[in-house]
């Protein structure tokens, strides 16, 4: 807990910092609070389409979620903003997750 607080505490500083918000999302996956974490990759990715780590994390947090409708979308957007920026290796691990999913 006390690394969540600490990132909250900067967070408190810099509320629309995307790296804090999905340092955050990630911290509350890891204890298994998919809540808060699809809430913060959600508001990182409406502000930021652009930010590409989090679209694999979003999705992946939607499945946990049973989601899997959303998560399908949530992956072509990744996938596509991907191709976008030319991140080849963002635009592998989505495709990857997606067809797994999907198939």
């Amino acid at each position: 807990m006390q690394r969540i607080e600490r990132i909250i505490e900067f967070l408190n500083q810099q509320p629309k910092d995307n790296f804090l918000r999905h340092a955050l999302a990630m911290e509350y996956i890891k204890l298994g609070e998919e809540q808060k974490a699809h809430d913060l990759l959600l508001a990182v990715l409406t502000d930021s389409p652009d930010y590409i780590g989090s679209y694999y994390h979003f999705a992946k947090c939607l499945e946990r979620m049973g989601q899997k409708e959303q998560a399908i979308i949530w992956y072509e957007k990744g996938m596509a903003a991907a191709k976008l920026a030319k991140d080849n290796h963002a635009y592998n691990e989505l495709q990857g997750a997606y067809e797994d999913l999907i198939y």
